[in-house]
């Protein structure tokens, strides 16, 4: 009888595990589990530490509001004059600083908040407040980014913020794209294109 039982167990055990296995390749949060800090990845914890976006300043960005980073990637091409250099480098550097202090603030809030799952305890009073901290860390985030995005596009001409949105793929080239029924040369001379 224990043989047989025990065989019964063997087989449910390795049923269980091999479904287990099948339906994890179906989870999209298989492996997660295994991080420190459950809601923060490896690459996530790295970008909030050197400052980085992480994609806080979309509603800015894809609005024609352009951020300090990527206006100096492109300054050539956007032809911008030294003294927009200077006080576009001057707000990256304020921001990059701010947004390190703050994601470091996210990330321990988030730290706190995945640790208070770990044992048990943790009640509904405790968890509101844990929660409140992290999305107060993360608005004070977003809030370092989009500032900046608005510092920045009071620097720029309509010209420059128009070409920052095509060479960020955000528009297209009004010189590439004559609209059909339109006289290519008189587009293209009404158009600026060289």
């Amino acid at each position: 009888m224990k043989t047989g039982l025990l065989s019964a167990l063997a087989i449910a055990l390795a049923f269980g595990a091999a479904t287990a296995q099948e339906h994890g390749a179906e989870t999209p949060y298989a492996g997660y589990e295994t991080r420190a800090i459950k809601s923060l990845s490896d690459a996530d914890i790295a970008e909030l530490r050197r400052g980085g976006g992480w994609g806080l300043a979309l509603p800015a960005e894809l609005n024609g509001k352009p951020g300090p980073a990527h206006l100096l990637e492109l300054r050539d091409d956007l032809g911008l004059s030294a003294a927009q250099i200077a006080k576009v480098t001057e707000i990256y550097e304020a921001m990059r600083e701010d947004a390190i202090l703050a994601g470091e603030r996210l990330i321990a809030a988030e730290a706190a908040l995945s640790a208070a799952f770990e044992g048990p305890g943790l009640t509904a009073p405790e968890l509101s407040a844990l929660v409140g901290q992290a999305e107060t860390a993360r608005a004070d985030l977003r809030v370092v980014h989009l500032s900046r995005h608005l510092e920045t596009s009071a620097l720029l001409t309509e010209d420059q913020i128009g070409a920052y949105q095509i060479l960020r793929g955000y528009a297209q080239d009004p010189c590439d794209s004559v609209p059909d029924g339109h006289d290519a040369e008189l587009w293209k001379r009404h158009n600026g294109c060289g």
